[in-house]
């Protein structure tokens, strides 16, 4: 046997393993070197690709503040529009295709809605897209927004910001920012200061002292006053609308005229809004007195006309999808259940100021954010003497010349409300599920020698966050400037 030769084919055979083994894994590191490159590239183009999206949007907001025609009518929004993209040095890196598409009623853009869809040059193929909403910011996005001083009393739990232009004493719950445009302020006997002191812009007992903010910016009442004209000519060409005598849908008139309601406290119209987007109408033709302090006067008693007496059924109207508006020239009980978004409005072009009465609970038939309401009263919007004892209102409720509140009432003396409403004069709980703008001093909660003894004893305030962004039609902005919300990848 020759041992040297059987030794080389040994050592072939190991060198021919080894080299497969080497071979392996050097294919296996270039695959994977490869493997990297590629997802490096992929990576990359994707980065651009998104890069490009938003340049896209930018590029359209841009747009859009250009042509301010367009957020009145849609007309002239050109999509979809298809965006170059490039770098410093004018190379082009991609582009961005822009689709835009206003939402309406009553033939008014309220918002537009933007969907970018981004690829980078270097590979197509990687498009990614963002989704963003254009729109001004709405008063949905606080819990509450009021023209004056306030007091937040410590049985109050309130979610979501809270501004005041005046000073804030909060003695209640907050978990997220409180805010006063005022450096300081006079804090009286009203508001639980004796003698009367000056306090800081925010102060008070409450928690979450650390996001108490002042002096913030002021909010500008004036400009979120409602141009009532304008959207009552639009609910009587295409909404709902109730004049004194006569009830409009779809600018078409409904049944005969009927005795006049409007222009003064004790008539009005009693509104009962339905899950299936229908609302029922009563004419109110006689209502109860009784004897209340305002929350904006609290040195003088006047006779309320909010209980009534007697009201008579006028019909069932379908709240119109293109134009969800219910307009009202006189007074308003309002109460029920809300099926999708819509804005009931009450203001006279005369000298009279109509109120909306909170008349009993109002809910939604869908808690996804499908239904949404929105009250305007040209004067306050208040919660009568006869309300529930556990009270639940959602919507967007904004006083514009008035005040949000539940009137003072006492249960005996000679300004006592009448015996049989005794009991009504304490209630126990109420939750406000949305917004409250109020010009005038909030109260629905009232203390004798301090101790509780009209009003709510607890009340919860949170706002709505799926109305914050896609509230009803002519909700108010909290800002005129236009900007992108909603942003997120589709």
């Amino acid at each position: 046997m020759n041992m040297h030769t059987d030794q080389r084919g040994v050592t072939v055979i190991l060198v021919l393993a080894f080299m497969g083994i080497f071979l392996f894994l050097l294919g296996t590191i270039l695959s994977y070197v490869l493997t990297q490159g590629k997802y490096g590239r992929a990576l990359y183009a994707r980065e651009q690709a998104v890069n490009a999206a938003e340049a896209g949007l930018e590029y359209y907001r841009w747009f859009l503040a250009h042509n301010p025609s367009i957020m009145v009518n849609g007309i002239g929004i050109v999509s979809p529009y298809t965006y170059t993209v490039s770098d410093p040095e004018g190379s082009t890196i991609g582009s961005a295709t822009i689709t835009a598409t206003p939402n309406t009623a009553c033939g008014v853009v309220q918002s537009v809605d933007l969907a970018s869809e981004g690829k980078a040059d270097i590979n197509p193929l990687y498009k990614r897209t963002l989704n963003a909403r254009y729109m001004r910011p709405s008063v949905a996005e606080y819990s509450n927004i009021i023209n004056a001083n306030v007091w937040a009393g410590s049985d109050r739990v309130i979610t979501g910001a809270y501004h005041s232009n005046g000073g804030v004493r909060m003695d209640g719950t907050s978990n997220s920012i409180v805010s006063s445009a005022v450096a300081t302020w006079s804090c009286t006997s009203s508001f639980g200061c004796s003698p009367t002191q000056t306090k800081p812009g925010v102060f008070g007992a409450g928690s979450g002292s650390a996001l108490w903010q002042y002096p913030a910016a002021s909010f500008n009442f004036a400009g979120i006053s409602t141009d009532f004209p304008t959207i009552r000519s639009y609910a009587q060409s295409g909404g709902i609308l109730m004049t004194s005598t006569r009830i409009y849908v779809d600018g078409v008139q409904q049944g005969n005229s009927f005795g006049g309601v409007g222009g003064t406290e004790q008539r009005g119209f009693r509104v009962v809004l339905r899950s299936d987007n229908t609302i029922d109408v009563y004419r109110v033709t006689s209502t109860g007195a009784a004897q209340s302090k305002h929350p904006d006067n609290l040195g003088t008693w006047v006779s309320d006309y909010h209980t009534v007496n007697n009201n008579i059924y006028l019909g069932r109207y379908t709240i119109q999808s293109d134009c969800p508006i219910i307009y009202s020239d006189a007074k308003v009980w309002l109460e029920g259940v809300v099926g999708g978004k819509v804005t009931l409005i009450a203001a006279d072009t005369s000298t009279f100021n109509p109120d909306i009465l909170l008349n009993n609970n109002i809910t939604y038939a869908s808690g996804s954010g499908s239904s949404g309401l929105t009250a305007i009263a040209e004067q306050s919007v208040i919660i009568p003497l006869v309300s529930p004892n556990d009270m639940t209102i959602r919507g967007i409720f904004v006083a514009q010349n008035g005040y949000f509140g539940r009137n003072y009432y006492q249960a005996n003396g000679s300004h006592g409300v009448p015996a049989q409403y005794n009991a009504y004069v304490t209630r126990n709980l109420l939750t406000t599920i949305g917004s409250v703008v109020s010009n005038g001093r909030i109260g629905t909660q009232w203390s004798c020698g301090g101790s509780f003894c009209s009003g709510y004893a607890v009340r919860t305030d949170t706002y709505d966050r799926l109305l914050a962004f896609d509230p009803p039609p002519f909700t108010p902005a909290a800002s005129p400037d236009y900007k992108l919300v909603l942003w997120r990848e589709q």
